[in-house]
């Protein structure tokens, strides 16, 4: 039948049919091509129809930042298991890290760029707390079982978490395959903890 969406929302969910074309777009187009009536055209409403949930673009790449950062915490949630010593514990939480970050650069990108926004809300910084902050709890809980040098928690998280981060970049710019990244993880875990100085 002529004029038929291509891609229907189902269950009458438009607001989680809009995000998941937003960030289907953000994935093969990049954030410039983001449109919320481009988006209700692909899901087959009005181009006014966006308007009840998202107030316009910002409204909307704010959602998409809230929702990454809430997979991103599930994802990492899942990974960690404090009972571990340090060393496999951290190797866990990177290898989930490198993955979410493979599978989603541009969503990842969206999110960074979002996270000091000062409108901010309550439930955007609980979000990046339970993601990123999962990495400084970390490095206290070693930090406390004496696994790890003393020091400015912050400062040590920054060091662990801009290096993992630059495997991500590597692996998602195509300095280094997805294989080459995963296998590496350890041999980077084992080198960020121990320090590349001759024992």
């Amino acid at each position: 039948m002529m004029g038929m969406p291509q891609r229907p929302y189902h269950h009458g969910d438009l607001r989680a049919a809009l995000l998941e074309g937003a960030e289907r777009t953000l994935r093969d187009r990049g954030v410039a091509a983001l449109s919320l009536r481009e988006l209700a055209r692909e899901t087959g409403v009005s181009h006014a129809a966006p308007g009840r949930h998202f107030k316009d673009k910002q409204a909307l790449l704010d959602a998409l930042t809230l929702a990454g950062y809430e997979r991103l915490a599930q994802t990492l949630a899942a990974a960690d298991d404090p009972a571990l010593p340090i060393e496999p514990r951290l190797t866990a939480l990177a290898r989930a890290y490198l993955g979410f970050a493979i599978e989603n650069a541009e969503l990842l990108e969206l999110m960074f760029a979002r996270k000091h926004d000062p409108e901010a809300s309550a439930r955007l910084t609980d979000a990046v707390d339970r993601s990123v902050g999962s990495f400084e709890r970390l490095i206290a809980d070693a930090q406390r079982r004496g696994e790890i040098v003393e020091g400015d928690v912050e400062q040590i998280t920054l060091v662990a978490a801009a290096s993992l981060h630059g495997l991500a970049s590597f692996s998602a710019s195509g300095m280094l395959t997805r294989e080459e990244a995963y296998a590496g993880v350890a041999g980077h875990v084992h080198h960020l903890l121990c320090g590349l100085k001759p024992r």
